[in-house]
């Protein structure tokens, strides 16, 4: 197989959840009442990479052939959390930021020494840490309420240079320092091998608790910054279950749109994250289209059932479990 064959063939799901995005949302504005314009561009992103930044979180835990039902509950905790302690100056709001992450970063280790330590399934063990990290959540913000550093937040909410939407550069940044990096060490190269067969990683030397460990701890970053990043948006801190199951549910949604494998091992952030700014614009067509809100999530569901059925069609073509990871 040639290079280029190659590196379409591994970045294929990538590209098509990049191209169907920019087809969805160039029909999404160019029905829009306001056309393609700044201010719409600016909404849709701000809605997107919210999504995004979950569906980052739920990323790396699938990839290791598990699912974090817990990351709605730590994006909810870390937005209550942000509209405590992201707040007065430029010092105590940069403080607040890294206390955010940092308990970002303590949730996902939470969730990974549960998993290897405990030896209970992922979906079981985030069921039980996602209902005490929306406790916490209560318990910081019974009512909605709260406040956050302004100029933080409209530097990242507002736009560069007048046009482009700072969340972007922001999501971008993430992408760059965060997933590039993880992607190519070792470690990340562990994590696909652990989805790809666990128990063929550990006979080949693989630090397989140690590759699920640093996915759920990264799982928890992204999370954080999500929930930072709600704050950022809102300028409040709420701690809504509406919004815990439904970002939880939604970043399932945009991995499979993605192209990540809910079997492990394949897959990526990036398409993910495409996944999530083309789930985001379904409902902003169906918004302009003056679809009855009744009837927008059959619909969504409809697509998302469509979206596994075509990832699950490939597993009907294979003779070897090998085949799906050329």
């Amino acid at each position: 197989m040639t290079d280029w064959r190659y590196v379409f063939s591994q970045n294929r799901a990538t590209l098509l959840a990049f191209v169907f995005f920019v087809v969805m949302f160039a029909i999404y504005s160019s029905n829009h009442p306001a056309g393609f314009s700044a201010n719409v561009v600016q909404t849709a992103a701000n809605k997107g990479v919210l999504l995004a930044l979950v569906a980052m979180s739920q990323t790396f835990v699938v990839i290791t052939a598990g699912i974090d039902l817990s990351v709605g509950a730590m994006f909810v905790l870390t937005n209550c959390l942000a509209s405590w302690i992201v707040v007065g100056t430029a010092w105590t709001g940069a403080l607040g930021v890294a206390g955010v992450l940092l308990t970002g970063l303590a949730c996902g280790a939470v969730n990974g020494l549960i998993v290897i330590v405990g030896r209970l399934q992922p979906i079981v063990a985030t069921i039980a840490t996602g209902a005490v990290f929306f406790g916490l959540a209560l318990a910081l913000r019974p009512t909605p309420g709260g406040d956050v550093y302004g100029p933080l937040a409209d530097a990242l909410t507002g736009r560069v240079f007048g046009v482009l939407p700072a969340s972007l550069v922001a999501l971008a940044a993430v992408v760059v320092v965060i997933w590039i990096p993880y992607r190519r060490s070792v470690i990340g190269r562990a994590a696909y091998a652990v989805g790809s067969s666990e128990q063929a990683a550990f006979m080949s030397g693989v630090p397989v608790d140690l590759a699920k460990f640093c996915a759920y701890v990264l799982s928890g970053l992204a999370a954080s910054m999500g929930g930072l990043f709600l704050t950022f948006v809102t300028y409040s801190g709420e701690a809504s279950a509406a919004n815990g199951g439904t970002y939880t549910l939604y970043s399932i949604a945009a991995v499979v749109l993605g192209g990540v494998s809910l079997y492990g091992g394949s897959g990526s952030a990036i398409g993910a994250i495409f996944g999530a700014l083309m789930f985001r614009t379904i409902g902003d067509l169906l918004f302009v289209f003056n679809l009855d809100p009744l009837w927008q999530p059959l619909f969504q569901g409809l697509v998302l059932l469509a979206a596994i059925c075509v990832g699950a069609a490939r597993l009907f073509q294979v003779r070897n479990r090998l085949e799906l990871f050329e």
